[in-house]
């Protein structure tokens, strides 16, 4: 039998009855009735040409639940739109982020189909960011109706609330990004005007010539100097203050000095002028820290970190009413109520309703848990499929999640002694350079040399700092770009100096080693219906649901259920003609069935039973599944040397179970944020140099006290916001690859710190001897900073084609 496929989406379309639509003389097949509708209003708008430029299928549609649509509802109150909505030109504009989108042709049907809404004045979506611009009238729409229209397609719409951490860095990117330009403007029409000078290209020029030369070149560096060079100044005052130096003090010394000399010069007649080396030094140093700074800001840096998991306004309970307030209004007391899919925002008890609670943000814990009027709840804990209302026990700085979060910021104020030492043996090397200088002059002008000036800026050029300021982050912003190809994307300038001293890497389990979700493990049949029968009953039962174990249903063909009714804490039942269906628990389902119950089997996971009300049917075995690289990554990483540890929250028997199949030595279970960093500083005080790979909030505090932590790419905001790297393709082979990369970068860095420090020893007695001009002095600083950086260069190569061929054959064998 030939498989048909969803023409909007490409999910198979074996339901029956089968669902059809005639298009152009052509029956079209499709997997629900979603599909159908969305197929059908994108031809009634005229969009049909989204089927033809499309490059891959289209979202499958998800009918929005009532709760879901009372969410969407309550995006038009105005206190809520505060943090998200701005007024334009009579109008309103809203930051939204879009979910689903596959490729171009998506934001063609989005965009078309948006302008048609009436009210909408404009829509725009960026591809790379997917965030959406919306303009419309208030007083012909409303807001929740166009972000209905969005779902209605198959995508889904929220608010996009960028975090001050993100706008400070989007405005340090911009400001960086000007002034490289302006340096790097000046750098070039200063060296045109010099170099023909320098090498004679051009003769008999008058001195007007080159007194113009000289005055055009002062009007060029000017700009570089006072605006593009003005961190450099900042900084040495600021160094200079805190009598802590660092590389930015003979830098700014450097270009100040050579600004300086060369105006008196320009303005009072002299021999030599070094706008060209001003210009040119500052644009190789700003451009080095501006490849940092774009490292950064594309380093998974999403808006809204906090969503999710602080919510800004929470419903208040006030009697029959409720009301929205803002979080930071919430007092010990209130009752706040909590509704299906939104994240509690204190710490409290329930007084009222029952429901499913995902607590992995603070316990790690892949499985809901239910909790019952009585129970304690903490905020960061997302609702599941009713309403619960909540007195507030603690709000604000009080809940357990902030405690989380000012671990955090403790364990990372702490300066690791890698970084003490490298501050101090910089301050050394400044102080030195700072001397030396002086000195020269000192001894010239005692011997009555005419020039000791040029002698002195010869010595401060040709010593200046720039290979060496250069070695390190030239460097790791190579090696950044080379593990960015692979998915592993540092955020923190340390990340890869660190990396190679690793030989420790302790995993969390939920969303590292494992995905993070419920799966389908096996199904195991006892009744007279077969396996697809048996699971196109569930799905049709499953489908009414938003629990996560619903979840692991949805995707397949559903059978034609009818009078779905969900029952809390067990399951749910339905009728299929004349025959009365029951899914869920165990003990729920005994409960609604004649027949004796079929013997259990012991195995790690979750059971969900399937009977009808004269047999048992089914039971599918859920469980959370290893990645299917992580033994791969796992053996690897031992056969490095390497010691793998896996420390997990999970309460459950799952975490010795994972740690036996991955070939994992050592596992801990039960942990609480702090007793995972009270692990890992008892590996640090064994003498362990250590790598944490997590995934959830939970594992914030003990990321920060490894000494690399690294978060998965499906980890939450906050987490990757916090990390030093993040694994984006949450491929775990990668991290063997990041290792070895961070050991090469160890090698280049070390051999651009001997190529500067041979250079100043062989330039700095002829400089000092007065053998080398300032000119040459500039050329000699520039071609030692280029011998660097294309060194440092050769890491941005792509990982070789046999490399990453060895990685595939390994995950391909022991997966």
């Amino acid at each position: 039998m030939t498989r048909l496929d969803c023409f909007h989406c490409g999910e198979p379309a074996d339901g029956e009855p089968p669902i059809t639509l005639e298009l152009e003389g052509t029956t079209r097949h499709f997997c629900c009735q979603g599909c159908k509708a969305v197929c059908q209003t994108i031809r009634s708008e005229g969009l049909a040409g989204f089927y033809d430029f499309r490059t891959k299928p289209a979202v499958t549609p998800k009918q929005l639940t009532p709760a879901e649509l009372n969410r969407i509802r309550e995006l038009d109150h105005p206190l809520v739109q505060e943090s998200f909505v701005a007024p334009v030109k009579g109008a309103q504009e809203a930051q939204l982020l879009i979910g689903g989108i596959t490729c171009a042709a998506c934001i063609w049907l989005l965009e078309n189909h948006m302008k048609q809404q009436p009210g909408v004045d404009s829509f725009s979506v960026n591809h790379t960011t997917q965030r959406a611009r919306l303009v419309w009238s208030p007083d012909q729409v409303r807001l929740s109706d166009l972000l209905i229209a969005i779902h209605e397609l198959g995508y889904t719409a929220r608010p996009y609330q960028a975090d001050e951490a993100e706008q400070a860095l989007k405005a340090e990117h911009r400001s960086m990004l000007i002034r490289v330009a302006i340096a790097g403007i000046g750098s070039f029409q200063s060296m045109m005007l010099a170099f023909p000078l320098y090498f004679e290209l051009v003769s008999e020029l008058s001195p007007e010539f080159v007194s113009f030369f000289r005055w055009f070149s002062l009007l060029v560096a000017t700009p570089v100097v006072l605006f593009s060079a003005a961190p450099f100044f900042r900084n040495a005052q600021r160094d200079i203050r805190s009598r802590h130096l660092t590389m930015d003090v003979p830098v700014a010394i450097a270009i100040g000095l050579a600004y300086l000399a060369s105006a008196w010069v320009t303005v009072f007649g002299g021999e030599e002028v070094y706008f060209e080396s001003v210009c040119m030094f500052t644009f190789f140093l700003l451009l080095g820290r501006y490849i940092e700074v774009q490292a950064r800001y594309r380093a998974g840096l999403t808006g809204n970190a906090l969503a999710g998991f602080q919510p800004t306004v929470a419903t208040l309970v006030q009697g029959d009413t409720t009301d929205i307030i803002p979080a930071h209004k919430i007092r010990p007391g209130d009752i706040v109520r909590v509704r299906p899919g939104e994240t509690l925002p204190v710490d409290g008890e329930i007084v009222r309703g029952e429901s499913t609670l995902n607590e992995a943000a603070l316990t790690g814990e892949y499985l809901p848990e239910t909790r019952h009027p009585g129970d304690a709840v903490h905020a960061g804990s997302v609702n599941g499929e009713n309403p619960l209302d909540v007195r507030v026990v603690k709000a604000g700085t009080q809940t357990r999640l902030s405690g989380i979060l000012r671990v955090l910021d403790r364990v990372q104020s702490e300066k690791p002694r890698v970084a003490m030492m490298a501050d101090r043996m910089a301050g050394k090397f400044v102080g030195r350079v700072l001397i030396l200088a002086p000195v020269v002059w000192i001894g010239w002008w005692l011997a009555g040399a005419d020039n000791a000036f040029d002698i002195t800026l010869s010595v401060l050029v040709v010593t200046c700092p720039c290979a060496l300021s250069l070695a390190t982050p030239t460097a790791i912003t190579s090696a950044t770009v080379r593990l960015r190809r692979l998915g592993f994307l540092p955020t923190r300038g340390h990340t890869l100096e660190s990396m190679n001293t690793i030989d420790t890497v302790v995993f969390d389990k939920t969303g590292t080693l494992t995905r993070g979700e419920l799966s389908l493990a096996g199904t195991h049949i006892v009744g007279s219906m077969d396996e697809q029968t048996c699971l196109q009953l569930a799905a049709g039962l499953e489908k009414y649901s938003e629990h996560p174990i619903a979840r692991v249903f949805h995707r397949r063909t559903t059978g034609a259920v009818e009078h779905v009714e969900n029952h809390i804490g067990g399951g749910l039942s339905g009728q299929l003609g004349d025959l009365q269906l029951f899914i869920g628990h165990r003990g729920f389902v005994e409960q609604h069935t004649t027949a004796p119950a079929p013997q259990k089997d012991q195995h790690q996971g979750m059971e969900i039973w399937l009977a009808s009300d004269r047999e048992w049917l089914a039971c599918f075995r859920l469980d959370d599944q290893p990645r299917d690289d992580a033994r791969a990554a796992v053996k690897a990483l031992q056969d490095s040397g390497i010691r793998t540890l896996l420390l997990s929250g999970d309460r459950s028997g799952h975490v010795n179970q994972v740690a036996g199949t991955l070939g994992i030595d050592e596992a801990i279970g039960q942990a609480s944020p702090e007793d995972k960093l009270a692990v890992l500083e008892k590996l640090q005080a064994e003498g362990r140099h250590i790598m944490m790979v997590g995934d959830g909030l939970n594992d914030l505090p003990s990321m920060a006290g490894a000494g690399i932590s690294v978060a998965m790419g499906t980890a939450a905001d906050l987490t990757q916001l916090k990390a030093d790297a993040v694994l984006l393709n949450g491929q775990l082979l990668q991290l063997v690859e990041a290792l070895k990369t961070s050991r090469q970068t160890r090698r280049i860095i070390r051999q651009n710190l001997w190529w500067a420090l041979i250079y100043n020893v062989l330039a700095l007695p002829l400089a000092a001897a007065g053998m080398v001009p300032p000119w040459l002095a500039a050329i000699g600083m520039s071609l030692s900073s280029l011998v660097v950086v294309l060194n440092a260069l050769r890491l941005g190569k792509a990982p070789s084609r046999k490399s990453q061929d060895n990685l595939a054959v390994g995950a391909q064998a022991l997966s």
